[in-house]
């Protein structure tokens, strides 16, 4: 029999571990180089037991990576013998195809001893601004994607290889602060052991293990528990994502089956992998996949192993959502961010309190800009941002919001010390919101310029676009209406939304994200509701007359009661 827990003891240390990892978040909030990891906040920190089941991750993970670290990290553990590994070893490695998807996505990975023993493995994956390559969604295959680190040890008992700090620095065009972020991820590590080791003393507990059963047990208990409660079926939807100009869009085929307390995820009919860098690796499919069903069945209940023990997944190789070597996989998410979206859709009949409408942040706009200052010094830096969430059965969708990945803005301040870009507005868009009896939130413009003065960077300066939504606006849900498609703007025209853009000293950026979809019939939404958003310049006094059937007296700014049940009444 291995040790019990009494109810209290076990939520105390439930708790402790989640603290635990989060301290080594903050680590690395405080020790990163790179805004895309300081502010934006593109990592995840984890730890596992001795098998490589994941027990806890931090607070404010991103989805795609922790999902595929569940997955990927315990096969990473298992793949080197356990009495191989000593106290101080430290690996490292960027694989897609083992872990998050793409090279930017290094992971550094170390064992935790106690007493001499393994006790857990606590890994972390930074997104890394720069890992050298074209920095763009056009790319043919992985080689153009960048450095490509095999699974290799960073520190041998503690001893840094310098070997491997030294390939990476003459591979990417910012070294110390790419080999800075390493660093950090480092001491991230670092931290994670050292708390888990004081709490095991302080506890008196050898290991884990019984810790570790009885936390993952009660969890894949309770995910269990709500997934019993869906009918039996299979549930489908099928999801469109635009391709690069003038080739055909993928198709995601996606079938949810329903099971008594099990659910398999069958992607059979998905289009194959494309000759672009949208290509999906089998973990960050499935990291959506699970990101989907914790949110709908289970939000509330820490992450771990518990949660993916339930849920299954199908994907043929070689499709666009299981992508062979070697598939150029940079821009993974402007396909894999769908995953989700489209579970939603399909689920939204079995379970419409627990959806919502698609969303102008999915797929989120990553913008990698680089190039050399007018000293000739190289400069490299990476933003994410968001769109319109689509709104739910009880709210309005947030405005400007990173989904389902999570992340935050880069402020300006910071993008503007980090390049030579200046950013010139930075604003919500007025009617981009899909009406509805929820309106869908609100999408953004940010407006770029090149600097042609004295301060100009040396030309070209090189803008890689990860992006989507410039063809197919984010749908509603229930009668709701869609949201606005996004733009990207160079010099007022129309420019092309993929690949690498080369700009010049004095031209102008402007990129819209798209507004995320209604839920439920605008007509139905309170009209002292359209009021206020209007006051608030969410949305003009013509789109409320248009799509929501409410007229605003345009001297006053007050609501027109008698004109607004006439209009109502004839819509």
């Amino acid at each position: 029999m291995g040790q019990t827990f009494d109810p209290v003891t076990l939520e105390i240390l439930w708790r402790r571990l989640i603290s635990i990892v989060d301290e080594a978040d903050t680590t690395v909030s405080r020790t990163a180089f790179s805004s895309l990891l300081r502010d934006a906040h593109d990592y995840t920190c984890m730890f596992t037991d001795r098998k490589g089941r994941e027990l806890a991750q931090g607070t404010f993970a991103t989805p795609g990576q922790s999902g595929a670290m569940a997955l990927g990290i315990k096969a990473l553990v298992n793949k080197i013998p356990h009495d191989t590994y000593k106290p101080g070893d430290v690996f490292i490695t960027n694989d897609p195809w083992a872990l998050a998807g793409h090279l930017n996505d290094v992971c550094v990975m170390s064992p935790i001893f106690h007493k001499d023993d393994i006790v857990a493995f606590t890994a972390c994956v930074f997104h890394h601004s720069d890992i050298g390559g074209r920095g763009s969604s056009d790319n043919h295959d992985v080689y153009e994607d960048g450095l490509f680190i095999p699974l290799v040890k960073l520190e041998d008992g503690g001893v840094l290889n310098q070997a491997v700090i030294d390939m990476i620095r003459w591979n990417v065009r910012t070294p110390d602060e790419v080999t800075g972020d390493i660093r950090s991820q480092i001491a991230a590590n670092h931290v994670c052991a050292q708390k888990i080791r004081q709490m095991l003393e302080e506890y008196e507990l050898e290991n884990l293990d019984d810790l570790a059963d009885e936390i993952i047990g009660r969890t894949e208990k309770s995910m269990r528990g709500a997934i019993a409660k869906v009918p039996d079926g299979v549930y489908r939807a099928e999801g469109i994502v635009e391709q690069m100009e003038g080739k055909d869009d993928v198709v995601i085929e996606l079938a949810v089956e329903v099971t008594g307390d099990s659910i398999v995820v069958d992607l059979e009919g998905s289009s194959p992998q494309v000759d672009w860098g949208g290509n999906v690796v089998y973990n960050f499919t499935y990291a959506y996949v699970h990101m989907a069903m914790k949110s709908m069945f289970d939000p509330y209940i820490p992450n771990n192993d518990g949660c993916a023990v339930p849920i299954s997944m199908k994907a043929p190789e070689g499709s666009v959502v299981n992508c062979k070597f070697p598939a150029a996989v940079a821009a993974r998410m402007q396909i894999g961010h769908f995953i989700t979206e489209i579970i939603y859709r399909a689920m939204a009949e079995a379970l419409p309190d627990r959806v919502i409408a698609a969303s102008g942040g999915t797929p989120a706009t990553m913008n990698v800009f680089y190039g050399r200052r007018n000293d000739n010094t190289p400069w490299h830096a990476v933003i994410i941002r968001g769109g319109g969430m689509g709104a739910s059965s009880r709210n309005d969708g947030y405005y400007d919001f990173i989904f389902p990945a999570n992340g935050a803005n880069t402020p300006v301040e910071i993008f503007e010390s980090d390049t030579p870009l200046i950013v010139e507005k930075r604003e919500l868009l007025p009617d981009s919101g899909g009406p509805g009896l929820m309106k869908g939130g609100l999408g953004r413009t940010v407006v770029f310029r090149i600097p042609d003065d004295a301060y100009a960077p040396k030309p070209p300066v090189n803008l890689g676009i990860q992006s989507g939504r410039f063809r197919y606006p984010p749908e509603g849900l229930f009668g709701g209406k869609h949201g606005a498609k996004a733009r990207f703007l160079v010099n007022g025209k129309d420019g092309y939304p993929y690949g690498l853009t080369r700009l010049n000293p004095g031209d102008v950026v402007t990129m819209e994200a798209a507004g995320g979809g209604g839920y439920g019939n605008p007509m139905e939404r309170e009209p002292g509701r359209v009021v206020e958003d209007v006051l608030n310049g969410y949305v003009t006094p013509e789109h409320a007359r248009e799509e929501y059937g409410v007229v605003i007296d345009p001297t006053t700014m007050e609501l027109d009661e008698e004109a607004t049940k006439k209009l109502r009444q004839t819509a």
